[in-house]
């Protein structure tokens, strides 16, 4: 049965503003703080589609994993013993260690701006691609993996560009259709 006080049983309430119901457990002394909540909720929600965010979140990503994946193949690096002679001859133990740690940092703050670059490109082309296109679908990921992978390459010359570009937005679209796109099955 519908409470909006209307006679039309698919009709919908229209309250004013602050006077809608409030959800169960709340009482009237919580309104204020529960439409502040709702407030900060909605600009939250509008930062969080905003493209500069979704930009500065991947490139950060990126930046963690670059540095991550670095620091575990920094491990690789130090095998050879007849290397390690020669290259930390005369050192002490603990100089030793502080220049294996400044060269894993060095590693580590290279691969992070590499990865956190191609991130933030990537995920700021294919914000405003969406944006302009007003779609969620695989063709933002091709399109915007073709351009960062051009721009990515803009460097080596023209043949790159181009096939930086291909070779790009052919990893992008099977990424998005191996892992994000899985469509749910229609239940009958």
């Amino acid at each position: 049965m519908n409470n909006s006080g209307s006679n039309y049983p698919c009709a919908v309430p229209i309250y004013a503003p602050g006077k809608a119901p409030l959800p169960p457990g709340l009482t009237e002394e919580d309104r204020a703080a529960f439409e502040q909540t709702k407030k900060w909720e909605g600009y939250a929600g509008m930062a969080m589609e905003s493209c500069a965010v979704k930009t500065v979140m991947a490139g950060g990503a990126g930046f963690g994993i670059g540095a991550f994946f670095s620091l575990m193949s920094a491990s690789f690096a130090y095998e050879d013993p007849l290397l390690r002679q020669q290259t930390q001859a005369g050192m002490k133990t603990a100089q030793k260690a502080r220049e294996v740690f400044r060269e894993m940092g060095r590693g580590m703050w290279t691969s992070g701006k590499g990865f956190g670059k191609v991130g933030a490109l990537f995920a700021g082309i294919e914000c405003v691609i969406e944006g302009y296109r007003a779609k969620n679908d695989i063709y933002n990921s091709i399109s915007s993996g073709f351009v960062a992978g051009g721009i990515l390459a803009r460097n080596s010359g023209p043949k790159a560009v181009l096939g930086g570009g291909l070779a790009f937005a052919a990893f992008s679209a099977a990424i998005d259709l191996l892992f994000m796109r899985r469509e749910t099955p229609e239940e009958d």
